[in-house]
């Protein structure tokens, strides 16, 4: 710097000020800065980490947690010189700015939603940097929060109220199971009744429709029964029919108690006898 010579790294950029003011920006590479008359200081355009201490946050329950996270953020090139202008330490700008943030945060959030969305807190607190750091010209890139530790009786609330939850919860599923094994029983239970009683009347139907059937088969036979006995009636002649009733007197005298009772056709079915044997007594005489 004594000879106004200096080098400009890659990823660096240069702020010259020529007495006092703004001069010019400079690339990487050997620049020419002239002593006394120009003053110049350069900016790291890398990514920075910074990791801010663990802090005592009150949530909008009034529990009082803590917490720490980490934060990415770089200079961005084409406005390099407001890091210089604007503000005297950035980086220590950005630390605390970052804590404050914070605070309004979490002030705005219950513990439970601190504990169950961190992701959503982690999004509002970028976003509010980042549009408090950008006449810096620093580019919040990402906030990563590490740990959100409540007080010890807070922790065992939480945690009894889990177990509560848990045992609530499988007690919930046991009984739904219950029901719902219930439900597949009684569904069964109805499922058999119905193909038992649908087996049933098939059965019925099934039996009724084989009485028909024997009942039409047993008339058909009968009926072809009286039509061969009919038409084996109509071929006997009056002497075979005589013989027969003779045959069934003769079977009804076997008895002693027997009393013959002669009907009115007696005398016209032995008539065909009465003229045989006369024809017979007039041959032989």
């Amino acid at each position: 710097m004594a000879f106004g010579l200096m080098v400009v790294k890659q990823f660096e950029k240069m702020v010259v000020l020529r007495w006092g003011q703004l001069n010019r920006i400079s690339h990487p590479g050997l620049r020419f800065v002239i002593p006394i008359m120009e003053d110049a200081k350069k900016v790291d355009l890398r990514e920075r980490v910074q990791r801010v201490p663990t802090q005592k946050y009150i949530t909008s329950d009034n529990v009082v947690v803590d917490m720490d996270f980490v934060i990415y953020y770089r200079v961005v090139e084409d406005i390099a010189e407001r890091s210089v202008l604007n503000v005297r330490n950035f980086e220590s700008a950005v630390v605390n700015m970052a804590v404050a943030t914070l605070r309004t945060v979490i002030g705005a959030t219950t513990l439970a939603s601190a504990l169950a969305d961190r992701e959503r807190m982690r999004e509002i607190l970028q976003v509010s940097l980042d549009e408090i750091t950008d006449r810096w010209a620093v580019k919040v890139t990402q906030v990563a929060i590490n740990e959100i530790d409540p007080p010890p009786n807070v922790k065992s609330a939480m945690e009894r109220e889990k177990s509560a939850e848990a045992i609530k919860t499988a007690e919930i599923t046991e009984s739904e199971g219950q029901r719902q094994a219930a439900i597949n029983r009684a569904e069964g239970e109805k499922q058999s009744a119905i193909l038992t009683a649908e087996g049933k009347r098939q059965s019925e139907i099934l039996t009724a429709e084989g009485d028909q059937q024997a009942e039409v088969l047993r008339a058909e036979g009968f009926s072809t029964a009286l039509d061969k006995i009919y038409q084996v009636a109509n071929n006997i002649d009056e002497k075979t029919l005589s013989l027969q009733y003779f045959e069934t007197l003769k079977a009804m005298g076997s008895s002693p108690s027997t009393k013959f009772i002669f009907p009115m056709e007696f005398t016209a079915m032995l008539k065909p006898f009465l003229n045989l044997v006369k024809s017979k007594d007039e041959t032989t005489g």
